[in-house]
């Protein structure tokens, strides 16, 4: 299986970072491949609502020219997508937010007959690192995920939270321990 992990969190060496490499190592130690995408090192300019790429079905139809038709691709080649963020007032990091918003140019007729989404069908999980415990504070961006997924055909599966992050060698054994567990649930499909 191709997966493509997409890397949120402006902190390269993070908790965001680190609990994802623990996915990542567990996908490729159980034979898959994986495409990181580490969205701070690519230029992906916020959604300007302009609809043009409502024009296109076929591709990502957006008009500007930045990183994000290619980035697009590669997830467009993947059998599963992984989002990793930090939690950033009960959402997705600064540096996420533009790709996830620039989704839009990936779907046509929403809701009506011929809806489509160029990334229909694939598995899809969320990552969440915070400071802070999961209610009250990571509920809604799981909530946020949850529709994103529907609007692009996605399947999403539980997101993985992990709660009470200091610093990636604070993390502990538990936190490696549930990240495992969830990248095997995520590749079997057991949610």
């Amino acid at each position: 299986m191709n997966i493509v992990t997409v890397m949120g969190s402006p902190r390269p060496r993070g908790n965001t970072a680190t609990v994802l490499g623990w996915l990542e190592e567990t996908f490729r130690d159980r034979g898959h491949d994986v495409d990181p995408i580490i969205i701070s090192e690519h230029t992906v300019y916020p959604c300007q609502a302009c609809a043009v790429c409502k024009r296109v079905t076929d591709a990502p139809g957006c008009v500007q020219r930045d990183d994000a038709e290619a980035l697009f691709r590669r997830m467009m080649a993947a059998h599963v997508l992984v989002y990793a963020t930090p939690l950033y007032c009960w959402e997705f990091s600064a540096q996420l937010k533009p790709l996830i918003d620039r989704h839009y140019c990936l779907v046509t007729d929403f809701g009506g007959p011929d809806w489509n989404s160029l990334l229909r069908g694939k598995r899809a999980g969320l990552l969440v690192t915070c400071a802070g415990p999961v209610a009250d504070n990571a509920d809604l961006i799981q909530q946020a995920f949850v529709r994103m997924m529907e609007y692009i055909q996605c399947r999403a599966v539980e997101c993985l939270v992990v709660p009470f992050c200091t610093t990636p060698d604070q993390l502990g054994v538990e936190a490696r321990e549930r990240a495992v567990f969830w990248a095997e649930r995520l590749l079997a499909d057991r949610f």
